[in-house]
């Protein structure tokens, strides 16, 4: 290898300020002993902070996904329900490019933090007397100690998925919300999709009957963008790639699933299975990449091109959950539920009534069918927001909106968020234990309970509460 090539192998996986010199060490140690003795209290289950009147949002992290929540917030600025206080980013095109967005929709500049040559210089934006609010959206390995550091100083911090790729952080970051009492949310754009939000209120309205299964995913080819020398910086998510072996992005699939059936409402994840197929897919294209550094790491993969975990919940239900961003097929969720008396399948969606006069057995929803039961269970925030969502649909179809717009407005009227830091904790911790089942040779993983004993008490899902 050319000296140069070997230098750029040795920056791309040794440094950089969101960069980690190592990546998916699962700790050895007992879930269960950790979680006991993590000291958790259960404490902010529909915890309700002081109103907001006005959310002073800080933004760290401005590549592809934080431009997008930037974007996200556009309608809350004008109609004064958030103010952009701060930005930051290592990249001063990032920065710049931010700053002329931001510029169309709000007066007032923010505070523009360069983060190029200090990799702590974010930490100038986690001040009360400058945000109410700490909008992380930079890579994996960040989420958590910039959270934690920012209710710290008293932030509530919002979290892009996931939360935190090792288990410990996850359980400091539940510690931490306990002791300063600061929300600490991940903010799971999935959950807000018009397809989940409609198969949720058929739920609530009974139309599946008693769940038994679910089956959701994470399949999208991002070997381009791994690949790609700009989309991720320094190429951080293909540094996991060659590291671990499990499934690293839970949460897209998982979050709805835990809403469909309780999750820490009523019910629990119990234990789990986790395996991984061959690796050839990455391997095969980072071979024929023209990027010399690329071909020398192409043996380096260790995640297989497909992980599959089985879960099981405390009342007996039973979750299957994939992840596969390494093969070339169209992108899916799966997002499957079935019941006694429905089964829905997405990608397309289809809904199958387990009634002879509503289209017949062994047969879904014809179009007819389909649009009236849309129609009837569309969820009634979808409804309300439809104006709004219309208008921000490049926001993956106007999920992103409606979860900010639920962020936001929740503060504002200081109530309980919808999602609390036990879910971001809990969809989180799947990701550390499939990578432990898989190194395990596949064995059973306990769950362990991060709620001391919350989860019991059931409870009708903080989405559906007006804002």
């Amino acid at each position: 290898m050319r000296r140069k090539d070997f230098l750029r192998l040795s920056a791309l996986f040794g440094g950089g300020l969101f960069s980690g010199a190592t990546l998916g060490q699962t700790p050895t140690a007992d879930l269960d002993e950790l979680a006991n003795n993590t000291g958790i209290d259960g404490s902010m289950f529909n915890y309700a902070d002081a109103p907001i009147k006005k959310v002073r949002v800080a933004v760290v992290g401005l590549g592809n996904r934080g431009t997008t929540l930037i974007e996200m917030l556009n309608w809350l600025v004008r109609n004064e329900h958030c103010e952009i206080v701060a930005i930051c980013d290592v990249q001063k095109r990032y920065l710049d490019r931010a700053s002329e967005r931001i510029a169309k929709f709000q007066s007032k500049s923010p505070l523009v933090v360069d983060g190029s040559s200090d990799k702590n210089a974010w930490q100038q934006m986690c001040n009360p007397e400058l945000a109410d609010l700490l909008l992380i959206a930079t890579p994996w390995r960040w989420h958590a100690p910039m959270a934690k550091y920012a209710m710290e100083q008293g932030l509530h911090t919002a979290t892009e998925v996931p939360m935190a790729y090792e288990a410990q952080d996850s359980l400091d970051l539940i510690k931490t919300a306990e002791q300063t009492k600061r929300h600490c949310i991940m903010i799971e754009n999935c959950c807000y999709n018009g397809e989940e939000l409609f198969v949720l209120n058929m739920v609530k309205e009974g139309v599946f009957g008693d769940l038994t299964h679910a089956e959701c995913a994470y399949i999208h080819d991002l070997r381009e963008l791994m690949l790609h020398t700009d989309y991720y910086h320094e190429r951080w998510r293909l540094n996991h790639h060659l590291e671990r072996d499990g499934n690293f992005y839970t949460t897209h699939g998982l979050g709805p699933v835990c809403m469909y059936m309780d999750i820490l409402r009523g019910d629990n994840l119990s234990h789990l299975v986790s395996m991984s197929s061959n690796e050839a897919a990455l391997s095969k294209a980072l071979r024929e990449s023209d990027d010399p550094v690329m071909n020398a790491v192409s043996e380096k993969v260790k995640c297989g091109d497909v992980n599959t975990t089985l879960i099981k919940t405390e009342k007996g239900r039973s979750i299957m959950l994939q992840f596969d961003v390494h093969t070339g097929r169209p992108y899916n969720r799966l997002n499957k539920l079935c019941g006694t008396g429905a089964v829905h399948y997405g990608y397309p969606s289809r809904l199958f009534i387990d009634d002879p006069e509503s289209g017949g057995w062994h047969s879904w929803q014809d179009e007819t069918g389909y649009k009236e039961h849309l129609e009837k269970y569309a969820h009634p925030m979808w409804v309300k927001l439809r104006e709004q969502i219309s208008d921000n649909e490049q926001g993956h179809g106007g999920m992103d909106f409606v979860m900010m717009y639920r962020l936001i407005r929740a503060l504002n009227h200081g109530v309980p968020l919808d999602l609390n830091v036990y879910d971001g904790a809990l969809w989180s911790i799947v990701g550390a234990l499939t990578d432990k089942s898989v190194a395990l040779g596949n064995q059973r993983v306990n769950i362990p309970d991060i709620t001391n004993g919350m989860w019991k008490n059931e409870a009708e899902h903080p989405v559906f509460r007006e804002l």
